[in-house]
C-alpha cells in the first residue's frame, strides 16, 4: 500500500508528485555500491572503472526510457539543475546573438523563476497563456517565436493539475520552421517514467528528468541533449560528463536512478491503466462527499493518471492539508518547491481560477504503490475533515 510509518502510525501517502517511495531494489543497489563500489569513476585503476561501468549502464537505462542515444544523457543533481542548465546553457551558447526565450505561464518554479531572473538580467521572455484546463495551444507557441528566439521551454505534465501539454505537436510544428527553428526544451519531470516519451519523434532537443519522482533516490536527475544541440556548461572543473557537467558523479545515486528507470519501464502501461482507474475512483469519491468541489485540470484524455487537483471553495487548502494529516492522509496544496509561500497558486490563477479557488486547492497524487484502500481512506478522511471544518467555512459568491 502507499503507506509510510511515523512513530508506529500508518499514513496514506497521496503526495507522490512531491516525491516517491524508492523501490526496494533501488535502496539495496545503492547500499551495495556505497559499501563495495565507492571508487571515483574518473580514476584509471579498475576500482574506479567499476564505478564508471555502473554509470554507463544507468545512462543506457535512462536513454532507453525516452528513445535517446546513450551519449545524449547527462547526469545532474536533479530536475532543478537540469532546467536551469537548459535555459542558461542555451542562452550562453548563442553568446548574445539571440536573447529571447518562450515559456508557458504554468511552468514549475525551476523554469518560471529562472525565466524571471533572465528577464531582470536583460534577456527577453514571452510567457504563453493556457486555457481553463491548463492546456497550451501549439499555435500560440509558434506565434510567440521571433528571429532572436533561441529556446522554447514547455513542461510535459503540469505538476499541480496534471494537464498533459501537447509537446509532440509543438515539436512537430517547430520542425517545419527551418533555419528559424529555436531549440525545444521539455521539462518532463512529472511525465518521465509514467508516460511514453520519444524525444526523436517529438523533435525535442533538451529534456529534463528527475530520479526521485519515479521511485529513485533524491539528488539525481538528467538532461537529455540531442547531439549537435548548442549548449554551454554551468559548472566547470574536472570535465566529467563529457565536459558539460563537471563534478565527481554521485555513483550510488546514478545507479539507483538506473534501477528505477528499468523497473518503471517494465510495466509502465499496466501501471498507467491502473492509475487512470484509481484517479476516476478518487474523483467520483471527492465529488460525492463534497458536491461544491471544483475540479482543476483537463479531462482523462489530456491529463496524467497520477494527479488529481480540486478546489474546495470557502476553505483554505493548508487547513485541509493539516486536517487530513490528523486523519492519516498526506496531501499537498501544490508544488513542494513553492507550497510554503503565502500566495495562491500562480498556475491556478493563470488557468482563470478565482483567488478563493486557488487558495482552497488540494493536490492528490498517486503512484504505482497506491491501492484502492488508499483512495477509499482518503475519501473518508476528506469527508470527515470537511464536516469538522464546515462551521468555519467562508461564504463565497
Amino acid at each position: 500500500m502507499g503507506k509510510i510509518s511515523k512513530e508506529s502510525r500508518d499514513y496514506v501517502y497521496m503526495d507522490n508528485s512531491s516525491t516517491t517511495k524508492p523501490f526496494t531494489e533501488v535502496i539495496q543497489g545503492m547500499s551495495f555500491v556505497q559499501e563495495n563500489l565507492y571508487g571515483n569513476p574518473s580514476s584509471l585503476y579498475s576500482f574506479g572503472l567499476e564505478s564508471e561501468s555502473l554509470i554507463r549502464h544507468a545512462r543506457e537505462e535512462v536513454a532507453y526510457l525516452i528513445g535517446a542515444d546513450t551519449n545524449e544523457v547527462y547526469f545532474t543533481s536533479g530536475g532543478t539543475e537540469a532546467n536551469n542548465w537548459a535555459l542558461f546553457g542555451t542562452l550562453r551558447a548563442y553568446e548574445g546573438s539571440k536573447r529571447h526565450i518562450v515559456v508557458s505561464c504554468i511552468e514549475h518554479p525551476s523554469i518560471s523563476a529562472t525565466a524571471d531572473y533572465l528577464k531582470h538580467a536583460g534577456f527577453e521572455v514571452s510567457f504563453v497563456p493556457v486555457d481553463k484546463q491548463g492546456l497550451l495551444d501549439p499555435q500560440d507557441i509558434v506565434a510567440s517565436i521571433r528571429p532572436d528566439t533561441c529556446l522554447v521551454s514547455v513542461m510535459l505534465v503540469q505538476n499541480e493539475v496534471g494537464t498533459i501539454e501537447p509537446c509532440k505537436d509543438i515539436g512537430q510544428l517547430l520542425s517545419h520552421m527551418g533555419t528559424r527553428r529555436p531549440q525545444f526544451h521539455v521539462d518532463a519531470v512529472q511525465g518521465f517514467g509514467r508516460l511514453e516519451i520519444d524525444v526523436k519523434a517529438w523533435g525535442i532537443d533538451l529534456l529534463t528528468m528527475s530520479s526521485h519522482k519515479i521511485h529513485g533516490p533524491k539528488g539525481v536527475g538528467a538532461l537529455f541533449v540531442r547531439k549537435g544541440t548548442p549548449i554551454k556548461p554551468l559548472m566547470f572543473g574536472g570535465g566529467q560528463e563529457r565536459g558539460l557537467r563537471s563534478g565527481t558523479e554521485n555513483v550510488a545515486g546514478i545507479h539507483g536512478f538506473g534501477i528505477a528507470c528499468k523497473l518503471c519501464k517494465s510495466n509502465m502501461k499496466e501501471t498507467e491503466a491502473n492509475l487512470h482507474r484509481l484517479k476516476q475512483k478518487l474523483i467520483r469519491g471527492i465529488t460525492s462527499v463534497f458536491p461544491d468541489a471544483v475540479f482543476n485540470g483537463a479531462g482523462p484524455e489530456a491529463s496524467s493518471p497520477h494527479i488529481v487537483n480540486f478546489s474546495f471553495p470557502g476553505f483554505r487548502g493548508e487547513t485541509i492539508v493539516y486536517g487530513l494529516e490528523q486523519r492519516g492522509v498526506l496531501v499537498s496544496t501544490g508544488s513542494a518547491c513553492s507550497s510554503r509561500k503565502k500566495e495562491p497558486s500562480p498556475v491556478l490563477l493563470a488557468m482563470g481560477k478565482t483567488r478563493d479557488e486557488a487558495w482552497s486547492a488540494i493536490r492528490f497524487s498517486m503512484s504505482r504503490f497506491t491501492e484502492d484502500a488508499d483512495v477509499e481512506t482518503t475519501i473518508l478522511a476528506l469527508q470527515d475533515c470537511l464536516k469538522e471544518l464546515e462551521p468555519w467555512r467562508k461564504k463565497t459568491t
